[in-house]
């Protein structure tokens, strides 16, 4: 069960540990800070990263160190970096999504479940379906919050965050704590807010094109992204689903019955050959997975930060509009003029900051993702073309006799 899981990826070789550590998005990397998740461990519903570090940097103890950390210690660098608010004109790297290993494991006790009514090669043959189904999602785990940290590592800002710095350097458990019941509650009431601070904001005349177009290029782009992400998902899903009923399903029964009529020699030749194909098949949607659905799936996570970066934006700015209002209403008053001004020149100043690093933020973020395409496209079409090379090497059983006693 999961305990065998949990040793699946230390027995990767090094191509697939390579593989494993290829990230979705191109990260031109600052040799200062080097930030890797080597190894991981699987426990029931907690995953233990290993998480390795090398670092030029003076502000580290040490060159070269590496820490435990849990997806909740994740969750709360991820958090801190968002309620802090020098941070508010960044946009944030997405928070990974929590580990999700309920569906292989379930399928794999319900295959231990069924076994006395299978044959010991479909069983064999449905055990490594599934075994290779959590080694993906492992995969997908460990690459997402390595993402997450080289996302953080390659900015020339919260790079320095001290949080950052504890999460990489604290060598023992950081205790994170989960948000109880209250604290989702206020988060969930705070998101409702925020969706209704959108709509008070959006008829906010905006006072930049610059803005005003990234804002509708969002806006279109995501849904775009989603909906890709949508067709990519059902084309994986059917990819593996068709594998699965013909490589499996139905050459079983097909290979039952020849059983009964022809020699078992050949039969067994025409096995293999299906069953090499079966594997191909399977590295082949896996690859399709990696390198272009969790593409897409992450840049709908980063679309929608670079959204909250427009949205606190279109924040500030609403503050400073209704401190000029405020403003001329003490002028018209003559009263309490001193702390009106003072009071719109700081909503000013934070409105001038965020949009200065909003600026620099959208247009790396422009050049990232295009890098990001172009680089996971070019990787899938050389794996899709070294699995073909694979599958031209196949050879099928060799026709002399086979022929004669079909």
């Amino acid at each position: 069960g999961s305990q065998h899981f949990s040793e699946l990826f230390c027995i990767l070789s090094s191509e697939e540990r390579h593989q494993l550590r290829s990230v979705s998005v191109d990260l031109n990397h600052d040799a200062s800070l080097l930030i890797d998740i080597p190894d991981a461990l699987c426990e029931r519903d907690k995953v233990k990263f290993t998480v390795h570090t090398k670092t030029t940097l003076s502000s580290f103890q040490k060159p070269e160190f590496s820490v435990p950390r849990q997806h909740e210690d994740f969750i709360w660098l991820h958090d801190t970096l968002v309620e802090t608010e020098d941070y508010a004109g960044l946009i944030i790297p997405p928070a990974p999504p929590k580990p999700d290993f309920e569906s292989p494991r379930e399928k794999m006790h319900k295959l231990g479940e069924g076994e006395a009514t299978m044959t010991k090669d479909e069983y064999t043959k449905m055990k490594q379906e599934l075994e290779a189904e959590y080694l993906a999602v492992f995969k997908k785990t460990v690459q997402v919050h390595e993402v997450f940290l080289q996302r953080l590592s390659s900015h020339p800002i919260l790079s320095k965050d001290r949080n950052f710095q504890i999460f990489l350097e604290y060598d023992q458990d950081l205790t994170v704590r989960r948000k109880n019941a209250k604290e989702m509650f206020g988060g969930f009431f705070k998101n409702m807010v925020k969706t209704a601070d959108e709509v008070l904001i959006s008829g906010i005349k905006e006072v930049d094109d610059f803005f005003e177009q990234e804002k509708t290029f969002l806006l279109d782009y995501y849904s775009k992204i989603k909906d890709s992400t949508a067709k990519a998902e059902k084309m994986t899903r059917a990819h593996k689903s068709m594998r699965k009923f013909f490589y499996i399903t139905i050459l079983n029964r097909i290979f039952f019955m020849l059983w009964l009529i022809f020699f078992l020699r050949h039969l067994e030749k025409l096995s293999d050959l299906f069953e090499k194909l079966r594997k191909v098949e399977g590295r082949v949607a896996s690859d399709q997975e990696l390198k272009l659905t969790e593409l897409l799936r992450y840049y709908m996570r980063d679309i929608q930060a670079a959204k909250d970066l427009l949205y606190r934006r279109a924040r500030a700015l609403a503050d400073y509009e209704n401190s000029n209002k405020a403003l001329d209403k003490a002028r018209l008053k003559s009263k309490d003029i001193p702390q009106a001004e003072e009071h719109q020149q700081h909503c000013l100043q934070k409105f001038d900051k965020l949009s200065e690093s909003g600026k620099k933020e959208l247009t790396s973020f422009k050049g990232r993702r295009v890098v990001a395409f172009r680089k996971n496209l070019i990787e899938m079409a050389e794996l899709e073309i070294k699995h073909a090379k694979v599958s031209s090497t196949i050879q099928p059983p060799a026709a002399k006799g086979w022929v004669c006693s079909v």
